[in-house]
């Protein structure tokens, strides 16, 4: 039986609490009857044409989304503005709109960043910096490797655990050093990169890492660097969240992971070996 969609919010929420979000962020219901029935749920990484087209053709009554639509402040939706016609599309299909972004990086458990960790087959993991309210919660994650691995090889690992991209996985460091403790960060975390030195890992995984500062890094002791996209860092969170709710509201909703690729790079030329 379908659910009401407040009930879907309050399942999200407690799973993703809104107070964990960075105050310029946007999340929560961007569009939707809160009193409206939700039988099934699509998770994607961004709310896309694609994404929204695949609502509709599935017959989604909510897409739960990683980033958001509206994330600067807006005086209108008009259809003929390219997010405004998301929007649209999205209230003449009956679906509803849902975002959880750094609340959902910094949210322990079925977080971006435990996820991420997860899928690297780290254990052990602990934030690399913890909310001063709740220590489990807070952003990236530092863990370890079941066992040893070059850097070389640790980046053949994060390849074939993340969705392929055009990107791929770039390394910052001597390809043999040997890696065991590894801090990870979905989205854009080189800002934690003197955590990840002061945690003692061997290697930051995450994504956006600008020439600059991954040059300098390579002029210090501290941790090597691994370089993947943005969209491929913070996709494994797609289906342990889904499961997470079908879990929290019994079964009572189906829920579904996009297959829409939304990285937005398209084509890579020239050989970058």
């Amino acid at each position: 039986m379908p659910v009401p969609l407040r009930q879907v919010i309050a399942a999200l929420d407690a799973r993703y609490d809104p107070a964990l979000a960075e105050s310029w962020d946007a999340v929560g219901l961007v569009c939707g009857d809160p009193d409206e029935p939700v039988g099934r749920v699509l998770f994607a990484v961004d709310p896309t044409t694609a994404v929204v087209d695949e609502v509709i053709e599935s017959g989604a009554d909510l897409l739960v989304t990683h980033h958001p639509l509206l994330l600067t402040p807006v005086h209108g939706v008009p259809a003929d503005d390219p997010k405004g016609r998301l929007v649209h599309r999205l209230v003449r299909a009956g679906a509803g709109l849902f975002v959880a972004h750094t609340n959902a990086d910094r949210a322990p458990a079925s977080g971006v960043n435990d996820a991420l960790a997860a899928v690297l087959g780290l254990t052990g993991t602990v934030p690399l910096e913890p909310c001063a309210a709740d220590p489990r919660a807070g952003l990236g994650r530092v863990g370890q490797l079941p066992e040893p691995l070059t850097l070389r090889a640790f980046a053949d690992r994060a390849a074939a655990a993340l969705p392929e991209t055009v990107g791929g996985v770039r390394t910052a460091g001597d390809p043999e050093r040997v890696v065991h403790r590894v801090a990870v960060c979905g989205g854009s975390g080189g800002s934690l990169l003197a955590a990840a030195a002061a945690a003692g890992a061997d290697v930051l995984l995450t994504s956006d890492l600008k020439h600059h500062p991954a040059s300098d890094a390579g002029e210090v002791a501290g941790p090597a660097l691994c370089d993947v996209a943005h969209y491929a860092s913070e996709w494994p969170w797609l289906p342990v969240a889904a499961e997470a709710l079908a879990a929290d509201l019994s079964g009572r909703v189906e829920v579904a992971v996009s297959r829409r690729r939304t990285d937005p790079w398209t084509h890579r030329a020239g050989r970058g070996a």
